[in-house]
Order: C-alpha cells, then structure tokens, then sequence
C-alpha cells in the first residue's frame, strides 16, 4: 500500500486547490493512504474529506505561535509532530510550501520521495523537483496537478471537494434558525472581506463595502432575498460597516461561527457574493453559484475551478497595470484601486441577477 503525504501550510483556497490532487492519488492508487500536513487553521476543510486517513495540523506558523507563549512546549509540539510524521512512514510526500524546511522534516522522518516545487533554490531536500517561478499563465490546480506527473500519474480533471457532517449541517440550520431564516427563503451570501494570507494587505483585495451595502440592499428589495454577511472574526468591523450602511436587516454572522459552521452556511447558499479569497473557493468546492471580485490577482490563475461562466461569474476592471500580483510580488498600485472600486453595483446586480435567472431555468 502506498503511503503518501501531501504538503500545504497556506490559507483555505490554497488547501482546496489540492484536493483534486488528492481525488487523482486515489484514483490511481485505491488503496492508498493519505495523510495531510496544514496549518490549524485550516484543519475542518480537510477534516471530512473521505480519502485523507490522518491530519497533521501544525505548520511552521503555528510553532512559532507555540514558541512565542512558551519555548518548552513549542519544542515539545515540534517533537511531537515529528514523531508523529516518522510513524507513518509515508513514502512519498507531495510538498506545496515552497519552503525548504518542510521537506527537510520530511526526508528526517523517513519519506523517501520527496516531490515539490524547486522555488528560489528552496528544493534543495527535494528528490525530484519542478522549476518554479510564480504561478502565472494557468491556475494554481493545474500547477498542482503538474507535480503527480513526477509519479507517473497523468492527472485527471477533477473539482475542487469541500463536504460538511451531518452534525454540521444541523448546527447550520439552527444558526440560521435562531436568525429568522425560514425554509424556502432566498439565502444570498456576501464575504465583503476574505484574503487573511495577505494579512494587512487583505483590505487590497477588497470590493468597497459601501457596494456590498448597496447591492444588498437592492436584492432585498428585488427580490425578497436574506443576505447572511458572512467572515471570521478578522472581518466583523468590515460586516458591521455593511449592515450600519443598509436600508434593510441584513444577518450579520461575521465571526458568530466555526469554520466548520460557515462550511454548512455556505452550503445552504442560492449565490454567494465575495473578494477573492476563501469563502469563495469553498462555495465552488460546494458547487454554489457565485459572484466574485478581483483586483490585484489574476482570476486566470486564482479564480474559482473549474471556471464556468454560467455557475461562476467573475468581476474585474482589467487595467494596464492588471494584475499588479505577480510571480509572489505585490506592485505599488498606481491606480487608486480603480481594478475594484469602478465595478459598479448595478454590474453585481445584473451578475446575481443572471444566476438566479439561471436557476430558476433548471428548476423548470
């Protein structure tokens, strides 16, 4: 049986991306065991997916974290993560991290191959490696996906997997309960922040939120619909602003809930409305419609997967200096964000509009 261990410390949309990964490794190898090393973060993304056998939910990040409170026991969660790792004795670890560090952990604990990115001289502990600049011309899945060509696995084009338990689904629905959403209502979700791996440059990534009021507000009023705002605790001062500068009730659920709960909110979605970042990759791993703006970063490469105009639409003023995200750098903006603050709110309505329009075709 072979035992692979797939690589990814990032944020929830970088963890999505590899999940067709993991849908390839299993078709190609049934029997396989799969273990997957991420941050703690990010654990209840992965956490019901059926084909990964153990989690190891500790990144570099959260060390350090550990270390900052205390030496002893961040020493202790590094041993133990080690150990951890040698006990399975993987033998063949897939690493996205782009950082020399995890792989040097890998080949200690005993992984024997060792397939990676080779960034900036970073897979120097890597047994086969492929060149790696940026991730520019493709989408991030298809970088990802390169790597199992190095195992002799041709890729198959798989959809991102995202699934919510039972017990998550019902916590979900006594959340929204308790928030006066009644069976048959029109759920339309908005993520007006997202992006917290750019960390103070989120805000970059940002359609204004005094649209996201606006838009709100006139599907309300077109047609009857609860918007949820929703976001994890980083954001509740972003989905306060959108709900003060409302005419009508919108249900603030920013930092009220889980990861694992939003998973289920989402689920529950006719369309969610978002920045790039990861609320909206769960929604497509969800397969819900969505309706997403981007500014600095490419949609080409970081967008919703697989693209599909008619269940994904994708809005963007696509400037000269466009996408100013390049190859891991983030360029001065020279255009006082005009990428996203002149995508006006009655270009969001007609997207939405046409989502919903679209639904209620299938539904006939």
């Amino acid at each position: 049986m072979e035992r692979f261990l797939i690589v990814n410390p990032f944020g929830i949309g970088d963890v999505l991306f590899t999940t067709p990964v993991i849908e390839n490794i299993k078709f190609a190898y049934p029997d396989s065991f799969i273990g997957y090393w991420c941050n703690e973060r990010v654990e209840d993304i992965i956490a019901n997916n059926p084909h990964i056998n153990k989690i190891f939910a500790l990144s570099r990040g959260d060390i350090k974290k550990i270390y900052r409170k205390s030496w002893l026991q961040g020493f202790a969660g590094s041993i133990s993560l080690y150990f951890r790792l040698k006990k399975e004795r993987f033998d063949v670890s897939l690493d996205y991290s782009l950082d020399h560090r995890y792989s040097l952990t890998a080949k200690f604990a005993g992984v024997k191959r060792r397939i990676g990115f080779n960034y900036r001289n970073r897979g120097r502990f890597l047994t086969d490696k492929a060149d790696l600049t940026g991730y520019s011309d493709k989408h991030v899945v298809e970088y990802y996906l390169d790597l199992l060509r190095l195992i002799n696995i041709t890729p198959k084009k798989f959809a991102l997997q995202l699934k919510a338990s039972d017990g998550e689904k019902a916590a979900a629905r006594k959340i929204l309960a308790g928030c006066g959403v009644n069976d048959g209502d029109l759920l339309i979700g908005i993520a007006p922040g997202a992006g917290a791996s750019w960390g103070i440059d989120a805000s970059l990534k940002h359609w204004p939120g005094r649209h996201f009021a606006g838009l709100a507000d006139k599907l309300i009023e077109s047609y009857g619909a609860k918007i949820l705002i929703l976001g994890d605790a980083s954001e509740r001062l972003i989905a306060q602003e959108i709900a003060r500068g409302m005419r009508n009730e919108a249900v603030d659920l920013a930092g009220k809930t889980k990861l694992s709960e939003l998973i289920a909110i989402i689920d529950n979605l006719e369309v969610l409305i978002a920045n790039d970042g990861g609320p909206l990759h769960m929604a497509a791993a969800l397969n819900k419609k969505t309706v997403s703006f981007f500014g600095p970063v490419d949609p080409k490469v970081y967008g919703p997967y697989p693209s599909n105009e008619k269940r994904h639409i994708v809005l963007r003023r696509n400037l000269e200096c466009s996408p100013c995200y390049r190859d891991f750098r983030l360029n001065k903006c020279i255009e006082n964000r005009d990428c996203l603050e002149k995508i006006d709110i009655e270009q969001a309505l007609e997207a939405v509009s046409n989502l919903l329009s679209t639904g209620e075709e299938l539904k006939k």
